[in-house]
This record gives structure tokens, sequence and C-alpha cells, in this order.
């Protein structure tokens, strides 16, 4: 299983938006955008290679440093078979 944690969604968003819908779009609204997009483009390359499997966006998840942390209201917000 792999985990990846994105650490820079407001400034990708920022950067593809412009700096003044950057500062009005919410952080979980960036970091969800993000994950959506990377999702899509997982699956579309993962799948090109011939790979099959399960991918998921999880919230109440947080990786730090060598530990996976487990919040409470862990909660997969998508959901997606490839």
């Amino acid at each position: 299983m792999l985990v990846l944690k994105i650490t820079n969604a407001r400034e990708v968003v920022t950067s593809k938006l412009g700096r003044l819908l950057g500062a009005l779009t919410p952080d979980a609204l960036d970091q969800q955008t993000i994950e959506d997009v990377l999702m899509k483009e997982l699956i579309k390359n993962l799948s090109a290679e011939g790979l099959k499997g399960e991918v998921a966006a999880v919230r109440g998840l947080d990786l730090q440093e060598s530990s996976l942390v487990v919040g409470d209201g862990l909660h997969v917000r998508q959901h997606k078979t490839f």
C-alpha cells in the first residue's frame, strides 16, 4: 500500500488560478481539488501500464515523519477501482 501526502496544494491552486482566486479558496477545497486531479491522472497512468487496483482519498489520516496518524472521523472521501 502506498500513502501520498500533498503538502503544497494551496501554492499549486494559486499558481493555476492566480493570487486573488487562490486567496479566496479555502485550504480544504484546495486539497480536495489537487487530490481529485491526482487520482484521475494516477488511474489513467497506472491503467496504461496494465496495473489494476484501488485508490482512495482519505480524510482523517496523516503522515508525520515515519508514522501514520489516524485522527478522529476517519473518512474515505472518494474511492475508485481501476
